[in-house]
């Protein structure tokens, strides 16, 4: 074992909607625009976060969850983060408590110091309070301070600074201020890419933390947040493994329909020995040349009459799958194979057909929550989080559980099989099981050794 050691931080608030990604964002792009190296993760199985991070650090977002990704993949994640960056931050998930395992796991786990923020909007003397049940209600949390967000004036800035018992957790205020809200939609916050000004909203939101005593820390200062992360000096780590997908071409989806996409997961198709091709199926008339095609999740539900009328690409997958070539179709990605969509106002829209029956948009969440699911090749584990549901007369062969491995007959998600397609609401870690994974895409496939680091058990 070795050491390595760098400033770590995880944002964190009392509940969801605070502005934990808006100030994690807004930190590492006040930093990187210093010069400084910045790498930044998310807790929990969140895709859109992270598009905001990787625009405001310029480097990859890695998702981190000691169940979905497991605490060797974490620490190893941390460990090469460390050697490589100035500052090291972890945007949390919902409230710092809340579930299992929780944000608050994670910062105990692995020593990160816990910056709180919390919209102060509607509150004074109760700000000192609630930042100080937060600090102390965990025995063992290391503690950065605390933010306030969406403070009204200078005036309500000191009532709340006031109100913090103790003077050196105070990080600041952060001013309403219209010019640095990042947009939400029904499933999270818009990505980056599809918003014209991103940028801009992140360096407004640079600047208003610029002036504050968290945005004037300087790097001698962000020493106090050392955290000491463990590296496993093991040569056989960098041995090659196995390669089932070697000489295969998975091509992936793509675009502003299809956007839910772990950085992690391709990593993991690559190790297998995977080549990589992207298309769209809002734009590209037919598939690239490939042995197998992955539908990850996204937003079909907003593009469904463009997709709709892209009958050339539909014609070009059912070719594919007259071939008898492998389709692994995620959520929004199997939503498309069905044959018709019905959007929330009501409309239908004719779909592409390769699954038989109807999605239909809900006002409200349809599924939530970890779940893995047990394959004839290992076990994949992952989530789901989904505003549809469908009506099919086909069987599920296999249906997810959760994470205790209790079956769910009412909510498990099912995987659905046609020919060579597999289809699930199931979002997928894909290095959780690489075995698993090879079957996927792969008509057979051997099992394989897992990289330290890279993938976990």
């Amino acid at each position: 074992m070795s050491e390595i050691v760098c400033p770590a931080i995880l944002i964190a608030a009392p509940a969801s909607g605070q502005g934990k990604t808006t100030v994690a964002a807004a930190l590492a792009r006040l930093h990187t625009r210093q010069g400084k190296k910045v790498r930044v993760f998310k807790c929990g199985p969140d895709f859109l976060d992270p598009y905001w991070h990787t625009l405001a650090s310029g480097a990859p977002v890695h998702q981190m969850d000691l169940w979905m990704t497991g605490e060797a993949d974490c620490r190893a994640r941390l460990a090469a983060a460390a050697r490589e960056a100035d500052l090291i931050i972890v945007e949390g998930v919902m409230g710092l408590f809340d579930g299992e395992p929780s944000a608050a796991d994670l910062a105990q786990r692995f020593g990160l110091r816990v910056l709180a923020v919390i919209d102060a909007s509607a509150m004074a003397g109760t700000f000192g309070a609630l930042a100080f049940g937060l600090q102390h209600y965990r025995p063992g949390l290391t503690w950065a301070g605390v933010l306030a967000n969406r403070v009204a004036s200078e005036r309500h800035a000191e009532m709340l600074k006031n109100s913090v018992r103790e003077p050196e957790q105070w990080l600041g205020a952060l001013m309403r201020n219209p010019a640095m809200n990042l947009p939400e939609r029904h499933l999270g916050l818009t990505v980056a890419s599809e918003v014209t000004d991103a940028l801009e909203r992140l360096d407004a939101a640079a600047d208003a933390l610029a002036v504050t005593p968290l945005g004037q820390m300087s790097l001698a200062d962000l020493k106090r947040w050392d955290v000491e992360f463990q590296v496993v000096d093991d040569a056989s780590a960098e041995l090659p493994i196995s390669q089932p997908l070697a000489g295969r071409t998975v091509a992936i989806a793509r675009d502003a329909a299809f956007c839910f996409i772990y950085a992690a997961n391709l990593d993991c198709l690559q190790a297998l020995g995977a080549r990589l091709v992207f298309f769209s199926p809002l734009a590209d008339s037919t598939l690239p040349e490939c042995d197998a095609v992955w539908l990850p999740g996204g937003y079909p539900e907003l593009h469904a009459a463009r997709l709709a009328g892209n009958t050339s690409l539909r014609d070009s997958l059912a070719a594919h799958v007259a071939l008898h070539k492998p389709v692994w179709a995620e959520c929004g990605g199997m939503m498309l194979l069905f044959d018709e969509l019905v959007t929330v106002d009501g409309q239908t829209h004719v779909q592409w057909g390769l699954l038989p029956g109807t999605v239909t948009m809900q006002k409200r969440l349809a599924g939530l929550g970890p779940q893995q699911l047990l394959m004839n090749d290992g076990l994949l584990r992952g989530h789901t989080f989904h505003y549809s549901t469908c009506a099919t007369a086909l069987a599920a062969p296999l249906r997810a559980a959760r994470p205790d491995g209790e079956p769910q007959p009412d909510a498990g998600e099912a995987l659905y099989q046609v020919g060579s397609i597999q289809a699930s609401y199931f979002h997928a870690w894909f290095p959780s099981s690489p075995s698993a994974t090879a079957a996927l895409f792969a008509s057979s496939a051997q099992p394989v050794k897992v990289p330290a680091g890279v993938m976990h058990d």
